[in-house]
């Protein structure tokens, strides 16, 4: 649904994207993640129509874009990082007016702005003044208005920034019915956890380049720390924790009072003679657990 070859941005003499490849299959949420200043939004407003780019080829939907920008397709979606609304104006008012922008009839409108507004939850609320919503609910007639002509493709550009915990429940939650109504969506947020809860899989941006692209699972299981935490049911002695160094497959050994902490070299290699190497302390295992990265932690390795 989204194809984005060798791209390159500048502004002025600075260069943006140097290079940029994105791939996002139709139905899936792809993540995009990056430090500030990596090119996200310029990426995002690019594939929006709303900027040109200096080289490459963009195709969204099955329609290559111009690089000198050209407008949003109804085919297409856009929440921008902070969207902007006439204030004056309740919800009803604001999707009316977005319908007649789109030349929908009247009973088109009411029937669209309906199912946006119940969408969204802002149902209770759509005929008070936008200027007197929140920012999570701001955000949620973001996605309203980006929904609004049922796009197949969704490009939400920190949906959930500044938002509280309630704001941000609300935000996933919404992400995840569309993903289950098989919207393909382009997701940019710098939330690690709200990728890790809705993406399939994500790109991680770093100096204008996406230097890692990769499924979520596969992502976790390639990165996965091969570090066991161990509770013995009593204190090991020295020579039971040296039988524990001592092993050709064993890199290191932390801890102390019947817990701890042991990093082996091949996880899935040397996963099998490490359980029967705990066998022989003679000592009962009360629990043992295999520690999992975080994409906090595997974001923080691959920008560093």
């Amino acid at each position: 649904m989204i194809k984005v070859k060798n791209l390159f941005k500048n502004y002025g003499r600075y260069n943006v994207l140097k290079g940029v490849n994105i791939e996002v299959r139709e139905g899936e949420v792809y993540g995009f993640i990056g430090e500030n200043g990596a090119g996200k939004s310029t990426t995002m407003n690019i594939l929006a129509g709303l900027i040109g780019f200096e080289k490459g080829e963009c195709i969204v939907n099955n329609k290559k874009l111009s690089k000198k920008g050209q407008g949003i397709f109804k085919e297409i979606g856009y929440l921008p990082e902070e969207p902007k609304f006439y204030q004056y104006m309740n919800s009803w008012e604001y999707l009316r007016f977005i319908g007649e922008m789109c030349g929908d009839s009247k009973r088109e409108i009411k029937e669209k702005s309906e199912k946006m507004l119940s969408m969204v939850k802002l149902t209770d609320s759509a005929k008070r003044s936008i200027g007197t919503y929140s920012r999570g609910m701001k955000q949620r007639l973001g996605i309203a208005v980006a929904m609004y002509n049922d796009p197949k493709v969704l490009l939400l550009d920190e949906p959930s920034s500044a938002l509280d915990p309630q704001g941000r429940k609300d935000v996933v939650e919404i992400i995840l019915k569309l993903k289950k109504e098989g919207k393909t969506i382009f997701l940019s947020t710098h939330i690690l956890n709200d990728i890790e809860r809705v993406c399939d899989r994500v790109g991680i941006l770093k100096e204008g380049r996406v230097v890692l692209e990769e499924d979520i699972d596969n992502l976790m299981k390639k990165y996965i720390k091969p570090v066991y935490d161990i509770e013995f049911e009593t204190s090991l002695s020295k020579e039971q924790i040296d039988i524990i160094k001592n092993k050709k497959f064993i890199e290191e050994v932390a801890g102390e009072n019947g817990k701890i902490s042991v990093k082996i070299k091949d996880l899935r290699k040397d996963s099998k003679d490490f359980m029967n190497m705990l066998s022989e302390t003679g000592v009962t295992i009360i629990s043992m657990n295999l520690r999992k990265n975080s994409l906090e932690d595997i974001f923080s390795n691959v920008v560093k």
